[in-house]
């Protein structure tokens, strides 16, 4: 076994590992550079499985398939004068047969002294052993970097979740799961952005530090630019801006972006992360939820490989056309209310204060039952549903129905009881959207310090003119944590927002 099997030792036993291997790379420095930066590997392990995996020895060695690979040394056991060990590159994981006839005394020698986690390059040929494992049996073989620290126990991985987050590095080395996860997120974000452009959109990219934060109700994080002397903001969407676009000309356009929030962290929230907002000139909020549907049923079947899918044990269905209902004929299907109790302004009052819920005096009918809404019927929609009909007090940018003016045509997307996207028919009336600014504001000078501002040059070009257009942002970190089964948003960032060590 490897020289140093006690990695998952106290920090006294770690410290005194880190010593030995330190001594190590000071005798490596001795003969020559220690770092060296000139084997270039010619395959892959994966690859390398897919085109030789297949054959049984016989027909496999006399082939002399000659290979060059590199990687970080997973496992190690030194059998007299021949050794295996397991190689780790990007794409998995390959067995090296190393022999002292191959390597010499002085080479041979060196190999026994590596340790777990060094990174080297090996040259040979392909054979499989006699239990059938495809192997290179190495006729070079060099240290490329020395690990200076034990990796975790390598059955084990790292045990507590906090140190994942904060060690992505070697969480990445020490988990497959954590690997497919993230493969499966890039696969998420590369299936997304071709099925935008392959339906006519653009992708554009917006400002991230913005003078007036706004596109949600949210409280934003505040810095300052030197050169300008000002105030600034880190977006907290990048709705206006690609707003703007629409009323430039373009048409339809997408941003898959980075936003920031200054609020809680929790399973579902990470101050720092990630969204897809797209918008379509001549779209209505049908359209979006169509389209929507269409996009999550893509990126879940490219990346997840079904778009059934499982979470936390139980089924979700991306296959099957997404229901749709109002705030009103959720609160009967899921609050248990009739439709005449919830269209009953004080026994939705009466139902809020039971749950120790706030029910403001103020509230008129739509936001009571918005209200009731969110305590009692969110976390029971398991299956994909479209919440639709928005009070327009909680919609400040979306566009009033024009059959029922106190609503907007406003769509919020829940699956496994959480929101994974937010449209609307966008708001192209300049004297409206004014209008509601101005109540924002209100709000903000009140002490909302999650109201919008008001923002005179999107004013400015609405009053351009911008075509009746629908807009929607869908979270992409949300939807990998349901492709890949993932209970936290900490699981699918890979740097997630963490409290300093000290």
């Amino acid at each position: 076994m490897s020289s140093d099997d006690s990695v998952g030792a106290g920090p006294a036993d770690e410290n005194h590992l880190i010593a030995e291997r330190r001594a190590k790379l000071a005798e490596i420095r001795t003969r020559g550079v220690a770092f060296p930066n000139d084997f270039k590997p010619k395959d892959r392990a994966a690859e390398l499985a897919r085109k030789h995996g297949h054959l049984e020895n016989e027909a496999l060695e006399p082939q002399q398939v000659a290979v060059s690979v590199a990687g970080r040394m997973m496992l190690k056991r030194v059998m007299g004068k021949a050794s295996f060990a397991t190689l780790q590159d990007a794409s998995g994981r390959i067995q090296l047969f190393v022999t002292r006839d191959a390597l010499g005394d002085e080479g041979y020698e060196r190999f026994k002294h590596l340790d777990l986690g060094d990174i080297v390059g090996a040259e040979g040929t392909l054979f499989k052993t006699r239990t059938g494992e495809l192997s290179v049996r190495v006729a070079a073989l060099r240290l490329l970097t020395k690990s200076l620290r034990p990796l975790p126990d390598k059955f084990h991985g790292i045990a507590d979740p906090e140190q994942k987050y904060r060690h992505r590095y070697i969480d990445l080395i020490s988990d497959d799961a954590a690997r497919a996860r993230f493969m499966a997120r890039s696969k998420t974000l590369s299936s997304i952005r071709r099925f935008m452009v392959e339906h006519g959109f653009m992708e554009v990219e917006t400002p991230m530090l913005h003078p007036i934060p706004g596109g949600a109700n949210a409280k934003p994080f505040v810095t300052h630019h030197n050169a300008l002397d000002q105030q600034m903001f880190l977006r907290i969407a990048p709705e206006l801006y690609l707003k703007r676009l629409i009323v430039g000309g373009f048409e339809r356009v997408f941003e898959i972006n980075r936003s920031f929030r200054n609020e809680g962290i929790s399973v579902r929230h990470n101050p720092e992360f990630t969204m897809m907002e797209f918008y379509a000139a001549y779209w209505n909020h049908h359209d979006l939820m169509d389209f929507t549907e269409e996009v999550l049923r893509h990126a879940a079947r490219e990346a997840a490989g079904s778009a059934k899918l499982q979470y936390a044990g139980r089924e979700v269905d991306l296959d099957a056309k997404f229901a749709r209902m109002t705030v009103r004929e959720s609160l009967v299907r899921h609050a248990g209310l009739s439709d005449a109790e919830a269209g009953d302004a004080e026994v939705l009052r009466a139902k809020l204060k039971a749950l120790h819920e706030p029910a403001p005096a103020h509230w008129k009918l739509p936001e009571l039952q918005f209200g009731l809404f969110e305590a009692a019927v969110e976390a029971e929609l398991w299956q994909p549903t479209f919440i639709v009909d928005y009070p327009v007090e909680v919609s400040p940018l979306a566009r009033a129905s024009d059959a029922d003016p106190s609503v907007t045509e406003r769509f919020e997307l829940f699956i496994t009881g959480r929101e994974y996207a937010n449209g609307f028919s966008e708001l192209n009336d300049a004297e409206d959207q004014a209008a509601r600014f101005q109540a924002q504001a209100a709000n903000k000078e009140a002490g909302d310090e999650e109201a919008m501002y008001y923002d005179a040059d999107f004013i400015h070009a609405l009053e351009i003119g911008m075509p009746p257009t629908g807009g929607c942002g869908i979270g992409i970190d949300r939807l990998v944590m349901l492709l890949t089964d993932s209970p936290s948003i900490r699981d699918v960032i890979l740097f997630p927002s963490l409290r300093d060590e000290s």
